[in-house]
């Protein structure tokens, strides 16, 4: 994306929580974003698939959700506890998990949400089925975070450091790497890539973003449970990083954006008299296979990929058209040269 975009949207998105009176629809935007990142950058860039990011998500939201309301800890400790928890387990099941390839992969991911949304419905200590009341509103040195307006900032201060580190790690000799992985993991072996190691890097790196998005989730909306991490929600992380553009660090933001958007149309359409009470769900079920098909039919690289390809063609064509129009001034005085060395002659 050009630096003009880019500015105008950290402007558009500064000034945004001011003129909002509910934050629900910005923050959860912005968490979902940080998501999407993250499983962008290991899907496009490590070229992995993972049906199961909601799983770090929870994670995060239960390290905030048992730590603050069962073991007493500082909500601040627990909101700086939580990326670090989502990466480590997200390292642990992915070294077993990082062995398979393809859809077996996606599949164990899936599996892997499965049995912590199970571990949620069972044991006691995650709630047991019930969930986790009674979150404390995050407060730094004694002082209570009162407005949502804090919420929506940190969300878009976290996805701005993602955006930051995903920037910087594509473009360093271990990303370099790894997006050689996603070509060939055969060819990227040869040349030296450790392979296992640097899945395991990306996978921890995503299950960061998801863990910080949990945990400021659950201080948002102060409840966990089962029920708040669904597989389907994991799916349209899937969804949203396919619209945005695999292997782009924007594709994730784009693509929530325009997914978020989407969505909260057809809700609105759900709700005009009329309607059945079932028309919500399945206008979002209908929502996102809608996107799906027509992107992977007619946009299958993303928003931001195939933008920045019309860009680039367009400046192929505009550079093209300049050197042939520099080229016919010295064609015509070449001529006129020869002309004259004729009539002399």
């Amino acid at each position: 994306m050009t630096r003009i975009v880019i500015v105008l949207a950290a402007i558009a998105a500064a000034i945004a929580p001011l003129l909002l009176t509910d934050q629900t629809f910005f923050v959860q935007t912005a968490l979902t974003a940080l998501v999407v990142t993250g499983l962008s950058l290991f899907m496009g860039y490590a070229g992995q698939a993972s049906l199961g990011q909601g799983a770090f998500v929870a994670v995060g939201g239960l390290t905030v959700a048992v730590g603050t309301v069962t073991l007493g800890i500082p909500p601040l400790l627990a909101l700086v506890a939580a990326p670090v928890l989502g990466a480590v387990v997200a390292a642990l099941v992915g070294w077993p998990l990082l062995r398979l390839r393809g859809h077996y992969l996606a599949f164990g991911s899936l599996a892997v949400l499965l049995i912590i949304q199970t571990v949620m419905a069972t044991a006691p200590l995650f709630g047991a089925g019930v969930g986790i009341f009674g979150i404390p509103p995050l407060s730094v040195a004694g002082l209570v975070v009162p407005d949502q307006r804090v919420y929506s900032y940190l969300a878009l201060a976290a996805l701005a450091a993602a955006l930051l580190v995903c920037h910087n790690l594509v473009r360093s000799r271990f990303g370099r790497g790894i997006r050689a992985l996603a070509g060939s993991e055969s060819a990227a072996a040869s040349s030296g890539v450790p392979i296992l190691r640097s899945k395991l890097t990306v996978f921890a790196v995503a299950g960061g973003f998801a863990g910080f998005a949990g945990a400021l989730g659950a201080f948002f909306t102060p409840y966990v449970s089962q029920d708040t991490y669904p597989p389907f929600a994991s799916f349209g992380y899937v969804v949203m990083a396919v619209v945005g553009g695999l292997g782009s660090v924007w594709g994730g933001v784009v693509g929530t954006l325009a997914l978020s958007l989407w969505l909260q149309v057809l809700s609105a359409l759900s709700a005009t008299p009329g309607m059945p009470a079932a028309a919500g769900p399945i206008l979002q079920y209908a929502g996102y296979g809608i996107v799906l098909v027509v992107f992977l039919l007619f946009v299958p690289r993303g928003i931001v990929p195939t933008l920045a390809g019309l860009r680039a063609r367009r400046r192929g064509a505009a550079a093209t058209a300049g050197a042939r129009a520099s080229l016919i001034p010295t064609a015509a005085a070449s001529a006129r040269r020869g002309t004259a060395h004729d009539r002399a002659g």
